[in-house]
């Protein structure tokens, strides 16, 4: 049976400091990347999806793989390069929900991602492509470029999330590339300061053939722009912020998964505002995500105990 969405990208062994390195804080070991946050947020919503990614034969690509296999993603099609290590990163808490991220990407098994090692994955086929521009970042945007192709010709919906990292590559970099896409991409993700990397105006993207512009606003909420339905608009959820990290690919997700249901466009961006609240209320990258029966809990009396 295909997959109801297909993603790759980088996947890395995450070390998550509760306070600043220098002061000798203490780290949890978990596992993190944008296109698997997406992914097992999917999945825990009852979607089918297979992450695609690559990973060196190294003992953080068997914590990666456990770890999503634990959480119902299908990993068949991710593979290994014995000649490059799995990536890195390490988190900082430093003030608050304030927190700094480090990077060990370059030269990673996922930044050699090349097409052909997608072949078998596209050739199972899905309903939905999802794709970010961290994986051009990264310098692995022809395989990015390849996947996009096949969807468009196998009629599959392609969703693009900017997803900008400044650490990763300058803006004007990323808009050289992402505009590219613009052209073949469905429905387009990116908060309100990536948007001018992919247009300068989202009219212009509706006319060149995108359906959808998702912007996300953070505690401003986020509006879907179609060319149909015009701008709506969706509230935050009021919710305490314990950590923001990984909250736009939980948005994503909920988005995803109301797309996936065929949920009226409203209703999608509600949807993607609750999995947006459940990660910023709690810690990690996507530990906190909601499964399906858990989306009513926003509509709960705070401090209520379920019993």
């Amino acid at each position: 049976m295909s997959a109801d969405v297909l993603t790759f990208g980088e996947t890395m062994v995450s070390l998550q400091a509760e306070g600043g390195l220098t002061v000798g804080a203490t780290a949890r070991t978990s596992v993190a990347g944008a296109e698997s946050n997406v992914a097992v947020g999917l999945a825990r919503l009852g979607h089918r999806v297979s992450w695609a990614g690559r990973l060196g034969a190294d003992e953080p690509a068997r914590v990666i793989l456990r770890a999503l296999r634990g959480e119902g993603v299908d990993v068949r099609h991710a593979t290994t390069d014995p000649e490059a290590p799995t990536g890195a990163m390490l988190r900082e808490r430093l003030v608050g929900d304030v927190s700094r991220v480090h990077y060990w990407r370059t030269g990673s098994a996922a930044s050699r991602q090349q097409p052909a090692h997608l072949a078998a994955a596209l050739a199972d086929g899905a309903r939905l492509l999802h794709v970010t521009g961290i994986t051009c970042a990264i310098g692995a945007g022809d395989a990015v470029t390849a996947a996009v192709e096949h969807a468009r010709a196998y009629g599959w919906t392609v969703v693009l999330d900017v997803n900008h990292r400044a650490r990763l590559w300058s803006r004007d970099a990323a808009a050289q590339c992402l505009r590219q896409l613009r052209g073949q991409v469905d429905v387009l993700v990116a908060s309100d300061d990536e948007l001018p990397l992919i247009t300068d105006d989202i009219g212009d993207l509706l006319a060149d053939g995108v359906r959808e512009v998702v912007v996300k606003r953070g505690g401003d909420g986020a509006d879907l722009y179609s060319a149909a339905g015009g701008r709506l608009h969706q509230p935050a959820f009021a919710v305490p912020v314990v950590d923001t990290v990984g909250a736009g690919d939980a948005f994503c997700a909920g988005y995803l998964s109301g797309l996936l249901d065929g949920l009226a466009p409203g209703e999608r961006l509600r949807r993607a505002a609750v999995v947006g609240a459940f990660a910023v209320a709690s810690r990690g990258d996507w530990e906190g995500l909601p499964h399906r029966d858990e989306l009513a809990l926003l509509d709960v009396p705070s401090g209520s105990a379920i019993r």
